[in-house]
This record gives C-alpha cells, structure tokens and sequence, in this order.
C-alpha cells in the first residue's frame, strides 16, 4: 500500500509539472495581454498554499485518507473544467480551485507515509518519496508538451483527471483508515499553527524548505536566460533540469539513502543547502554547457540530501495528531519559495549571475542562522537522535 501512496505523489506531482509547458500558451490562447497570463500562471501557486494549510488542519481532524480522497477526487473534477473553457475569468476562477485542491493531495500522501513509517526509518522513506517528486518533475513537462503537441491540450487535462479520480476510488476502497489520526480538537486552523511555529526544528524545517524552493524558483527562472545568453540550444534548459532529478533520484534510490537513517537529519541537511548554494554560485560564472551539467550535478546531489532531511525533521518532531497541519504549513512554504524566488528576481531585473548569487545566498544566511540556534542549543539537541 505505500507504493501505491508513492504512485499519487507523482500523480500528484506530475499534475504541476505537466502544466509548465502547456499553461501560458493555454492561457494566450484565452487572453493574450502578459498580465492575464501572469495571474493565471501565478494563481495556482497562491491558492495551493491556501489548499495546504486548511489541508493539514481537515488532517488532523478527519485523518489523512479522507483528505486524500477528496482531494484526488475534487482536483480530478476540476481537471475536466478546462476543457469547457472560453472567457479569461472562467480559467481564472478553475485555476484557483485546481490550486486550492491540489493543495490538499501532498500533504496528505506524506501524513500516511510518515504515520506508516518508525522514527528510524523516515529517512530512507522520505527518499523514496523524494524519488517520487523527481520522477514525476522528469515526467511530468515531457507529459504535458508531448501529449498537447501530438493531440491537444485538452487530452493533458482529461488523461490527468481520470488518474486521479479512478485513484481517489482506489483509495477510498482499499486504504486502511487509521483511527488514531482523528482528534476531537475544536481549535481553529490560527490556533494551531502557532504552536508549530513555537517547535524550533519544525520551525527550522520551514526555513529550510522555503529557501530550497527560492533557489528552485531562481533557477526555473534564470537557468533559459543564461542557456540562451551562451547561445545554446534552448532544448538544453530542460535537459539540465532534467539532470539535476536524475542525479537526485539515483542518491534517493540507491544504497546510498541509508544516510539519512545514519546521521542527524540537521547535518544532512544544512549540508544540503551548503551545496546547493555553492551549485549556484559556479552556475552563475558557467561558460560551457559541460560546466553547467557539473553544475546541475552538483545541485541535484544538495537537493537529494535537503529534501529527505526536512520532510524527516517534521515526522519526527510531530505527533500524529499535529503531523497533517505541520506538513500542511511546510509544503505551503515551499508554494511560497517558489513564487517568491521567481518573483522577487523578475521585479528586481537581476543578470542570471547576480540572480544566483542572491539565491545562494539566502541559502547560507539560512544555514548561519540554523548554526546560531544549534551551537546554543546543543546540549538539549543532543539527547535526541533524530
């Protein structure tokens, strides 16, 4: 049953990636102003956070299996809504809600996977579901653009939406229901949360993953600028994209992911980031296309041992009962780092070279101020193994 979990994180996952290549010109097509392209491609971002703080709230209150259901079953719904489509607010209203219900899929599939595993063990499980993600960011552009291209853009929607709505079937039928899950509490979703943000490594998790999804919003932004400025064949920005999760996918599948059960996951992750920054450092200095595969190598093998890392953090510094809305408000972060990375860059109007270097970094003042707190709180911190 955890690789059928495993199988909707990359449902879930190729749902996003498979809308990078096929969104702007699916909105063009609709309204051309740059405007109303913007909004739609940044709606989904915004409505997705929402989806996965009030996810990790239903979460813990209903369990994990009944969010994960409705989730699929709402997301696969809005799905077949594209496909009706004609005027500029009616994409923007089903954006909002494809968002706002696809937030509720990842936090839930990662309640059940760290709810199944023992403290032990959630780093190996952490990197599988970090395979997981890599895959379905391999995947899931490929998916869209080759599907739209050979038939329509409709075809991405409708395939997607049958997926997840047969999924949210089987899921509903065969995923035992884990009673333990469900509290009786009556505290509102504010209430909740700033207990969580009181945890310091809970706290310490989301730093981490907003400053990965800033660096990852940088590059998604930046890496066909500077693909293009070294006049390179623009096929390229994705073939190193594509580099990076293949790097990442072989470090989380190999034997080499029983690091992440050996040491504490602060070191492997801070150590992460350390080399993620300095990926993006020499990506920004890059002058060849062989340097810049070097380049990819190396941020694919940071991310390998973040990702793991702070998923493992929340696991094993939650409860059952808190896990839903911790991993709600930790992939939120991670919606937000995004946004803010691309975002950010694109007002500021930054070369690729100063771009990369700003992302690294907030990548190593996050890491100086995780060694303030460790260094002071070391003591404390070393009675537990995480």
């Amino acid at each position: 049953m955890r690789s059928f979990i495993f199988f909707i994180i990359v449902v879930a996952f190729i749902d996003t990636f498979s809308q990078l290549p096929i969104m702007s010109p699916f909105a063009q097509s609709i309204d051309p102003s740059p405007a109303f392209i913007g909004m739609i491609v940044g709606m989904y971002s915004f409505s997705n956070m929402i989806g996965n703080i009030f996810a990790g709230y239903w979460i813990d209150k209903s369990g994990a299996k009944n969010v994960l259901v409705s989730g699929l079953a709402l997301t696969g719904t809005i799905l077949l809504l594209y496909t009706l489509v004609e005027l500029p607010y009616q994409l923007a209203a089903i954006r909002f809600f494809h968002g706002l219900f696809g937030g509720f899929l990842v936090p839930a599939a990662f309640t059940v996977i760290a709810n199944s595993g023992t403290s032990n063990k959630q780093g190996k499980s952490m990197a599988l579901s970090g395979a997981a993600v890599g895959g379905a960011a391999i995947l899931g552009p490929a998916f869209g653009a080759v599907v739209a291209s050979k038939y329509s853009v409709d075809w991405v929607f409708l395939i997607i939406a049958a997926t997840m709505i047969s999924s949210a079937v089987f899921t509903f039928t065969f995923l035992p229901s884990n009673q333990k899950e469900k509290t009786k509490s009556k505290k509102s979703p504010s209430e909740k949360l700033l207990p969580l943000f009181k945890e310091p490594m809970l706290a310490i998790s989301y730093a981490g993953a907003f400053s990965l999804m800033f660096a990852q919003g940088t590059l998604a932004y930046l890496l066909p600028s500077q693909v293009e400025n070294l006049e390179i064949s623009s096929i390229f920005s994705g073939i190193l994209l594509s580099t990076f999760g293949i790097t990442a996918i072989l470090i989380f599948l190999l034997p080499i992911n029983k690091i992440f059960d050996k040491y504490k996951h602060q070191n492997t992750m801070m150590t992460g980031m350390l080399i993620i920054g300095i990926a993006l450092i020499l990506l920004g200095s890059a002058s060849s296309l062989v340097f810049m595969f070097f380049c990819m190598v190396l941020y694919g093998t940071g991310f390998a041992l973040l990702f793991p890392s702070i998923n493992s953090l929340i696991a094993n510094h939650t409860t059952e009962k808190t896990r839903g809305m911790a991993f709600g408000l930790f992939y939120a972060f991670f919606s937000l780092g995004v946004v803010a990375g691309s975002t950010l860059l694109g007002l500021m109007g930054v070369t690729f070279r100063i771009g990369f270097i700003l992302a690294a970094g907030v990548l190593f003042l996050t890491i100086c101020g995780m060694n303030v707190y460790f260094n002071k709180n070391s003591s404390s911190l070393s009675k537990s193994q995480e």
